[in-house]
């Protein structure tokens, strides 16, 4: 019996997330196979009228791969996808998996390796800039687990976020992108954080279904060197296979000077990547009103609802700062007042408490208005 939540999400992946048109072509990335709607996504691709190419991937392949990679073999395999990637009009990369932590004891220098050359070549270079390009999460047990449901009613909760109407919340959104835009000087408080730094002349870009499924942030970057104060994030935060928790980060003059997790060293080896992973890349106001806790999957928690992320790596080419970086990292801080509440101020004045919009201009973007 076909579930007909999935062929939504197809049509909606296909048709808005990625636009296909007739003649295009979309490369369909699978890691973990999920046959329902890998085979729904070729479906509606070619009802489109485009032309589907599907790779399928696996985790724990991957680890083996990484466990013995030279960085000759890597740029290989990068040149390969490169190749297959440059002729793409489109990419929807579909995630799956049973185990979060697959990566963990891969060695660092391994995963600088597959960082440095399939991640930047294929990816950085080709797949964000070059492809209208979506990347989603599929619900698996595990998920749920982390998310502390049962296995239905995480599916319910998934299709509920994954198929609301984005096109509502576009509409939505464009006072906030406006009046970032118009914006110089942001301060963030709450506990154990305050926060300064500049957005001025850093474009506001709005994300409603069309690069992450589930979707809901707006994000720009912050001025590279405006960064100074205190964060502390109050949301696990995965990367690279292991769990960090209680993250505390110091900011002078734009640069990371001081760095504490529930693995210190670990978190400090990260950001010691190249130069540009101690400096801010993103900077990002999460409102999906169906997402309300973390559930250790970065494409769901940075969506929260009254949340923001400040993500140390990489920026984005539509929000540049100058900053670049093999890591791009998003640790989530939710502001919402059973998280212990924040606010957020854009050149003086109050814009959002304890996860609330509290300018007319921007209540529309409250949870009640988004449903």
């Amino acid at each position: 019996m076909k579930d007909i939540r999935i062929e939504t999400l197809a049509k909606n992946l296909i048709n808005y997330s990625v636009r296909l048109q007739k003649g295009e072509k979309v490369l369909i990335e699978n890691f973990g196979l999920q046959r329902e709607l890998v085979t729904a996504l070729v479906s509606e691709a070619y009802k489109a009228g485009g032309y589907p190419f599907v790779s399928l991937k696996d985790h724990q392949v991957d680890r083996a791969l990484l466990l013995g990679a030279q960085e000759e073999q890597f740029n290989m395999i990068a040149d390969f996808e490169a190749n297959v990637m440059g002729q793409m009009d489109a990419y929807i990369g579909l995630r799956s998996g049973d185990n979060i932590n697959e990566l963990a004891d891969v060695p660092d220098d391994k995963m600088k390796i597959s960082g440095n050359t399939i991640g930047k070549k294929v990816h950085r270079e080709i797949r964000v800039p070059k492809t209208k390009w979506v990347v989603l999460r599929y619900p698996t047990s595990s998920m749920a687990q982390l998310a502390k449901m049962s296995t239905e009613g995480f599916e319910d909760f998934y299709f509920n976020v994954c198929n609301l109407d984005y096109g509502k919340m576009n509409d939505a959104m464009d006072s906030l992108v406006n009046l970032m835009n118009r914006t110089d000087k942001v301060r963030i408080t709450g506990p154990g954080t305050d926060l300064t730094f500049s957005i001025k002349d850093i474009p506001a870009v709005k994300c409603a279904g069309q690069m992450n499924i589930p979707d809901g942030e707006v994000y720009t970057a912050p001025v590279r060197d405006s960064v100074n104060g205190t964060i502390t994030y109050n949301t696990p935060s995965p990367y690279q296979g292991f769990t960090f928790e209680n993250v505390k980060l110091t900011f002078k003059d734009g640069k990371i000077v001081e760095a504490t997790s529930n693995d210190s060293d670990r978190i400090n080896k990260i950001f010691d990547t190249d130069e540009g992973a101690r400096y801010i890349g993103e900077f990002a106001i999460g409102v999906n009103p169906f997402i309300q806790h973390p559930m250790q999957d970065i494409l769901f928690d940075e969506k929260i609802d009254g949340s923001f992320h400040f993500t140390p790596g990489q920026c984005y080419d539509d929000a540049f700062n100058g900053n670049s970086s093999n890591i791009h990292w998003d640790m989530v801080n939710i502001q919402r007042a059973e998280y212990g509440g924040g606010e957020m101020y854009f050149d003086g004045v109050l814009i959002r408490k304890d996860g609330r919009f509290v300018i007319s201009e921007l209540e529309q973007l409250n949870p009640d208005n988004l449903k």
